[in-house]
């Protein structure tokens, strides 16, 4: 059940690229992440009794506060900026890098057996990320006007989210994976509330397109997504739940 539940979260991550990108045409990034990052705390409301920790032991709030800077704070806000500069192929293809970082990071603070495999693998999706980001797709186009810039924005994302899924696996033994996960929605919707001033029509106005986007990005994948995966987290090794 774990596997199937990070099998789900990739699903749903996989398919967030394109839907942001068809929001990010209505939308600003900030617009966007306060939008989803609100909606998925509206869908949290009824059963926020049960998700939040009734006690939060001074020693983690340290550890919450760095897990909710890097996931959603700093993930989002680059991520979104990253998708009006790239295309979502070349997003989805840097977020691969993602089971190397956590790799990495469990092996120096969790650890976890790093092997010469991921060693190999680490160097081989280095060098494809270098090449992606400096082929010919880098002199841009309408629908990626700066993809060098956009794959670097695209990978502090990623990034933020192996800091964020090591701090998870840390806290986990205390606290549940759906309060993780409650605390990170909360604070996001908190952080990008400055976004809330570029909306400025009615979600009946919105293009259906741009409208669909923001269901599926705030219920199924802030919400859906990270909470799968913080769920997968709490049960298996971090690095292979990432990979």
């Amino acid at each position: 059940m774990p596997l199937l539940a990070a099998l789900a979260a990739a699903l749903l991550w996989g398919g967030s690229f394109s839907a942001a990108k068809i929001a990010l045409a209505t939308f600003s990034p900030m617009s966007l992440m306060w939008l989803r990052m609100t909606l998925a705390t509206l869908l949290l409301l009824p059963l926020a009794h049960r998700v939040l920790p009734r006690n939060v032991r001074r020693k983690d709030v340290k550890f919450l506060a760095a897990t909710c800077l890097l996931m959603p704070c700093g993930y989002f806000l680059f991520e979104a900026n990253a998708l009006r500069l790239t295309t979502s192929a070349q997003a989805g293809v840097i977020s691969s890098f993602v089971p190397l970082l956590v790799a990495l990071g469990a092996a120096m603070f969790l650890g976890e057996v790093l092997t010469r495999r991921v060693v190999a693998g680490l160097a081989l999706s280095m060098a494809g990320v270098a090449w992606l980001s400096l082929s010919g797709t880098a002199e841009g186009s309408d629908s990626a006007p700066a993809p060098l810039l956009g794959n670097a924005l695209e990978f502090l994302a990623m990034v933020c989210a192996a800091g964020s899924m090591l701090l998870v696996k840390r806290l986990s033994g205390h606290y549940g994976p759906w309060s993780l996960t409650a605390i990170q929605t909360m604070v996001g919707a908190v952080f990008f509330l400055p976004g809330a001033t570029g909306v400025d029509t009615a979600p009946w106005d919105w293009p259906s397109e741009a409208a669909l986007a923001v269901l599926f990005l705030g219920g199924l994948v802030t919400l859906g997504a990270f909470g799968l995966y913080n769920w997968a987290l709490s049960r298996l090794a971090a690095a292979r739940v990432s990979a």
